[in-house]
C-alpha cells in the first residue's frame, strides 16, 4: 500500500512538469508550424488557405486578448496584406492595435510574478515596439493603397508617435526590473544579486552569443522606412514641411542611400520656392524574411554551494537572420537603368531593441533560475529523506521543464526595404526585374506621381506589387 501510494505520488509529480512542458513548448512549435505553412502557401498556391486557417485558430475568443492573440493578429495582418486585401489587412491591424493599448495599460506585476515562477513563455505577448510602429506603417500603406488619404495621414503621425514614445517606454521597463530585482533580493537567503551580477554569465554569454553585439544599431527604436515612406507621404500630399523634416531625420540615419538624398534636395528646394515636385515614381521593394528566434541555454555558476541542487540553468533567446530574396531589384524606364538600395534593414531594427531587451529577459531568467534552486535546495534539507528526495526531483523536474526561452516573434516582417526614385517615363511603362528573377512591367495610368510597391519574401517567389497614384 505504502508503495502504491509513493508510485501514485511519484507519477504526480511528473504529470504536473510534463504539462508545462507542453505550455512551454507550445508556442516554438506554433511559429515553427506557421512558417512552413506560410512559404509553401506562397511557393505552391498562395491562395494561403493553411496558414490563414492556423494563424486564426490561435487566437482566443475572449474579450481581452490572452497569450498570442496579438502575434498571430500581426501575422494575418500581413497575409492578407500579401492578397492585397487591404480592407481585411487593415482589420486585423485594428485589432492588433487595440491589443497593443490594451497591454500598454494594463499593470503586469503579476505577469512578471508568473514568468519569475516559470518563465517568459507563460505570459501573453505584449509587442515590441517595432510591432507597433510597423502596424501603423502597414495600415497608412494600405490606406494609401485605398486612396484614403487622411486616414494614412493618421498612421503614420501614430507611428512617428510610437516612435518618439518608444524610448520612454524602455526607460520604464528599465526601472519596473530594477524595482523586480530589489524585491527578489530583500526575500530571506536570496543570493539573486549575486548571480545576476557574476562576471562569469557575461563570458559564457560571450562563448555561446557572440553575434548579440556585433551589429550598428539604430537610433533607440527608430525605424528608418517608416521615417523615410512618412516623408515620402507628406511630400504627395502637400506638406512640404513636414516631409522635409522626416527625410532629413532619414537621411541622417541612412547617408549613402542616393534616392533619399535626392528627396531630401528636391523637398528643401520647394521650400525655397526654386521647384515643384516633378512626375516622379518611387518603388519600394519589401525584401526577403525578418528573424525568428532560437532558444540556447546555458548552466550558470550558483552561489548555493550544495548537492541538494539538482538542476540550475537559463535559456535564452536568440536571432536567427534569414536571406534576402534578392540583393537589389533592376527598374528600367524610358531607357535608363536604376537599382534599388537599402533604406532601412529590419535586422538591424530587430536587433537594436533586442539587445536592450536582452538584459531584461537574461536578469527575469536568473531571477527564476535563483527561485527554483533555492526551491530545490528548501525541500532537499528536509529530515525524511525518502520525501526529500521525491521533493527534490520534482523541484528539478519542474526546474527543467519550465525554463524555456520566449521565442514568439512576428515573422513575417521583411528583412529589409529597398527604394528606387525615377522620373516618370514618358511611355508611363517601368519594368522591375530582380537578378536573374523573371521581369515584371507596371503600366502607370494617368497620374502625376505614382508608389509601386513590391513585395517577394523569397528567391523565385511571385512578385505582389501594388500600384498607389497621385
Amino acid at each position: 500500500m505504502i508503495a502504491k501510494k509513493h508510485s501514485n505520488h511519484i507519477l504526480h509529480l511528473l504529470v504536473v512538469p510534463t504539462l508545462f512542458i507542453v505550455g512551454c513548448s507550445a508556442s516554438k512549435s506554433h511559429v515553427m508550424e506557421f512558417n512552413s505553412s506560410f512559404k509553401t502557401d506562397y511557393v505552391e498556391s498562395f491562395n494561403f488557405a493553411k496558414s490563414t486557417q492556423f494563424a486564426q485558430s490561435k487566437i482566443s475568443k475572449g474579450k481581452n486578448p490572452k497569450r498570442e492573440d496579438l502575434l498571430w493578429s500581426m501575422q494575418l495582418g500581413c497575409l492578407e496584406r500579401i492578397k492585397q486585401n487591404h480592407r481585411q489587412s487593415n482589420d486585423y491591424f485594428d485589432k492588433s492595435e487595440e491589443m497593443l493599448n490594451f497591454f500598454d495599460y494594463q499593470n503586469k506585476a503579476a505577469d512578471s510574478i508568473v514568468a519569475v515562477a516559470a518563465s517568459d513563455n507563460v505570459i501573453p505577448y505584449v509587442g515590441e515596439e517595432y510591432d507597433g510602429i510597423m502596424v501603423n506603417t502597414y495600415k497608412a500603406l494600405n490606406f494609401m493603397t485605398l486612396g484614403e488619404n487622411e486616414l494614412a495621414r493618421v498612421e503614420f503621425n501614430r507611428a512617428l508617435d510610437r516612435q518618439r514614445r518608444a524610448k520612454e517606454n524602455f526607460a520604464r521597463e528599465i526601472a519596473k526590473l530594477k524595482n523586480e530585482l530589489e524585491q527578489e533580493q530583500k526575500k530571506k537567503k536570496s543570493n539573486v544579486k549575486k548571480n545576476v551580477e557574476n562576471p562569469e554569465i557575461e563570458q559564457l554569454l560571450t562563448e555561446r552569443y557572440p553575434g548579440l553585439h556585433e551589429f550598428e544599431p539604430y537610433p533607440d527604436f527608430v525605424n528608418p522606412f517608416t521615417t523615410y515612406i512618412a516623408g515620402v507621404y507628406f511630400n504627395l500630399v502637400g506638406d512640404h514641411t513636414k516631409a522635409a523634416t522626416l527625410l532629413k531625420e532619414s537621411y541622417g540615419m541612412v547617408s549613402d542611400n542616393d534616392y533619399i538624398a535626392e528627396d531630401l534636395a528636391f523637398t528643401e528646394q520647394i521650400l525655397d520656392g526654386q521647384e515643384e515636385l516633378k512626375d516622379t515614381v518611387w518603388v519600394i521593394f519589401e525584401n526577403g524574411l525578418g528573424p525568428i528566434k532560437e532558444e540556447f541555454r546555458i548552466d550558470i555558476p550558483l552561489f548555493i554551494a550544495t548537492d541538494k541542487v539538482k538542476y540550475f540553468g537559463i535559456a535564452l533567446p536568440k536571432l536567427r537572420f534569414r536571406e534576402q530574396a534578392y540583393p537589389y531589384l533592376s527598374i528600367k524606364a524610358a531607357g535608363q537603368n536604376y537599382t534599388t538600395q537599402i533604406v532601412a534593414d529590419m535586422d538591424r531594427v530587430i536587433q537594436t531593441e533586442f539587445k536592450k531587451d536582452f538584459n531584461g529577459i537574461l536578469t527575469r531568467a536568473i531571477i527564476s533560475a535563483t527561485a527554483k534552486a533555492v526551491a530545490q535546495y528548501a525541500v532537499g534539507k528536509k529530515e525524511d529523506s525518502l520525501s526529500a528526495d521525491l521533493a527534490s526531483a520534482f523541484v528539478a523536474i519542474y526546474s527543467y521543464a519550465t525554463t524555456a526561452a520566449d521565442v514568439r516573434i512576428w515573422t513575417t516582417l521583411p528583412k529589409d526595404f529597398q527604394v528606387a526614385r525615377l522620373p516618370m517615363p514618358p511611355d508611363r511603362l517601368v519594368t522591375i526585374e530582380p537578378p536573374g528573377g523573371q521581369p515584371f512591367q507596371v503600366k502607370i495610368p494617368a497620374c502625376q506621381k505614382a508608389l509601386a510597391y513590391v513585395r517577394i519574401p523569397f528567391r523565385q517567389a511571385k512578385l505582389v506589387c501594388d500600384l498607389v497614384t497621385y
